[in-house]
């Protein structure tokens, strides 16, 4: 390795010292090592080849020495050639041993990265709603990518790095002190002449590299929301372009301007410790050849101390910061377990109930519920806040009961607010009652597996939501199995198979982020085609036709009426012509059903609903007799 390698190494091990740091508990190592137990061959072989590299690297000073002094003391042409032959044989052994150590490396780092990632992806898919209303989605991202790499640094880089060098140090020293106790002293004592301004440089470009880092995650924040759809829209229609360029290249300009001043302090840095490095060379040198003159050290064993003092002091400024390094790179392994140790609140049944078999009833028996606290569905590194909104537990359900009978379909009608989503959210275990039951055919829902209560209900909300993917993939992810043919049913039955038709691609046209390739209308249609695709036995509908025009709302309803027919359905309706032919209407307010019939009984009633009917359809029905009826 050179003077200069050895500086870069220095710099590079001096940087990830200044890192955060955070102890780290027994259990955590504990857990550590169970997620390295699967790859624990890998691992030992991993740290043989290491072993084995620092041996050569440290034969090869010591053959180079001996070649100088076959040299020197004339021995025959044979003697140097097997030692020159001995040389390169090392050489391309280090090098194969190179690359199955990076092919190690590389299976066991990737590997730990996939256990880990798959671990935290499919615990957090078992949160409940709460938790996503709450997290911030880029937090939450950055332990998939950021942390979890940082975890598998501590077995492929770090683990292997202190092994390494230690043999690589100790083999060195043993070797040097053998051949020159002297000379090894005085490399000694110019070491801290190298620690410690790599050290103190180091830390100072790795608090650049953390100011850099800070500003870009503040430009990708503000791509990220500037460039999707919803972003873009309010900019057009609310913000200030020129503003928002001249915030963007501010933050751009910071950024140009560390990125400077890094490059500066970098070259200014490797340039000092290849100087001191230099020096320390000469210094072997000189001393090296002043014994040699003298008859004390013999000319090879010069040359070897001088290729020696290159292998000395990147693994002894590496072990200077192994302790602060490994806590580094190990603290990422506590910000995963924080999220795998974040339990669920609503966790599948030990020995789930059968569903029962044909049409079912929908029943809400005494049910009470209110919002779960901040702190018990979510961490405040994920919300990033200093501290966790404790507030929570108001209740917003108060003794909700009601009875859809198999084939029924309920309206819930009431003011924005009163507990009507809530209801509908607590039928597929979004969240779970806190007393009383949800039940669906006699079976409480907590009694019932996830994929039972998946293949029983369909929800459709108002926002209509579509990933950005094609029609195709939207689809089957209702029921990835259904063939092309009942694809084109649903779409037809959902009064959308003429606009997929006409779709460059047809099934296979990307619909766009959320959908926003489609009017709203035609989202929400999409929507119901899905429901209708995944053929559940009970249907709820959140407002499904909120926010269409009549055009858009008459062709949601044609398709939601193929939707309904046969089903058991919970129908959330702000516009009330939509509920008329209800089996049973219920006014919501405040969280209680104050009023419940057909819509006849309830316009007679003159209560609640009446006056909601009343004010949404008085200025259109103008003076007609049931609106009169209704004000008299």
């Amino acid at each position: 390795m050179s003077m200069e390698m050895t500086a870069w190494n220095s710099l590079y091990h001096a940087m990830n010292a200044q890192q955060g740091q955070r102890p780290f508990s027994r259990a955590t190592l504990r857990r550590i090592l169970a997620f390295a137990r699967p790859h624990r061959r890998a691992l030992t072989a991993f740290l043989v080849v290491g072993v084995l590299t620092a041996l050569l690297a440290v034969a090869a000073p010591v053959l180079a020495g001996r070649v100088v002094n076959a040299i020197v003391d004339g021995a025959p042409f044979g003697t140097v050639r097997t030692l020159a032959l001995l040389i390169g044989v090392i050489a391309v052994a280090e090098a194969g041993l190179g690359l199955v150590n990076r092919w190690l490396s590389a299976g066991i780092g990737e590997g730990l990265i996939l256990d880990l990632r798959t671990a935290v992806f499919d615990h957090v898919q078992r949160q409940p709603i709460a938790f996503f209303t709450r997290t911030r989605t880029g937090a939450l991202v950055s332990r998939l990518n950021n942390d979890v790499i940082g975890a598998q640094r501590a077995f492929s880089d770090t683990l292997s790095g202190v092994v390494g060098n230690t043999v690589t140090l100790l083999l060195t020293l043993i070797v040097m002190i053998g051949i020159s106790w002297q000379i090894t002293l005085l490399a000694l004592v110019l070491l801290p002449v190298f620690v410690l301004p790599a050290r103190r440089m180091g830390g100072r470009i790795a608090r650049l590299e953390r100011e850099a880092a800070a500003h870009n995650s503040a430009m990708s924040t503000q791509m990220t929301e500037r460039f999707s759809a919803p972003g873009a829209t309010l900019i057009k229609l609310f913000g200030r372009p020129a503003a928002e360029s001249a915030e963007f290249a501010t933050r751009a300009r910071r950024v140009r301007d560390i990125g400077v001043r890094t490059a500066m302090v970098q070259w200014v840095f490797i340039t000092a410790l290849t100087l001191v490095s230099t020096i320390a060379l000469a210094v072997v040198y000189g001393v090296g050849g002043f014994y040699s003159l003298r008859g004390q050290l013999d000319a090879g064993a010069v040359v070897s101390m001088a290729l020696l003092i290159t292998r000395l002091y990147a693994p002894l400024t590496a072990l200077a910061s192994a302790r602060v390094e490994v806590m580094s790179a190990l603290v990422s392994f506590d910000r995963v377990f924080e999220i795998l140790d974040l339990r669920p609140l609503i966790e599948e049944p030990a020995a789930p109930k059968p569903v029962p078999d044909g049409p079912l009833s929908v029943e809400f028996d005494r049910v009470r519920f209110a919002y779960p606290a901040a702190d018990k569905v979510s961490l405040a590194s994920l919300e990033e806040v200093a501290v966790l909104d404790t507030r929570g537990g108001t209740e917003v359900l108060h003794e909700v009961s009601f009875t859809a009978t198999a084939g029924q379909m309920i309206a819930l009608v009431g003011s924005s607010g009163a507990g009507k989503s809530t209801i509908a959210q607590l039928l597929p275990r979004l969240y779970d009652v806190d007393s009383g039951a949800v039940r669906i055919g006699g079976v409480d829902v907590r009694d019932l597996s996830f994929a039972d209560l998946r293949d029983t209900l369909g929800l459709v909300t108002q926002d209509g939501h579509l990933f950005h993917e094609s029609v195709r993939a939207n689809l089957l992810l209702a029921r990835p199995e259904a063939g092309e043919d009942e694809l084109w049913d649903v779409l037809r039955r959902a009064r959308l198979d003429d606009l997929v038709a006409s779709l460059p691609d047809g099934l296979d046209t990307i619909v766009g982020e959320r959908g926003y390739r489609l009017s709203g209308g035609e989202r929400q249609r999409l929507t119901i085609a899905r429901l209708l695709l995944a053929r559940p036995r009970v249907v709820v509908l959140d407002e499904a036709t909120a926010h269409l025009d009549n055009t858009s709302e008459a062709a949601v309803q044609a398709a939601l009426a193929e939707a309904l027919a046969g089903r058991t359905a919970v129908v959330i309706a702000h516009r009330l012509s939509t509920v008329r032919a209800a089996d049973q209407i219920l006014v919501v307010e405040a969280g209680d059903i104050v009023e419940r019939g057909r819509h006849e009984e309830l316009l007679a009633a003159g209560g609640r609903y009446a006056e909601l009917y009343r004010t949404q359809f008085a200025a259109a029905a103008g003076g007609t007799a049931e609106v009169a009826a209704v004000a008299g």
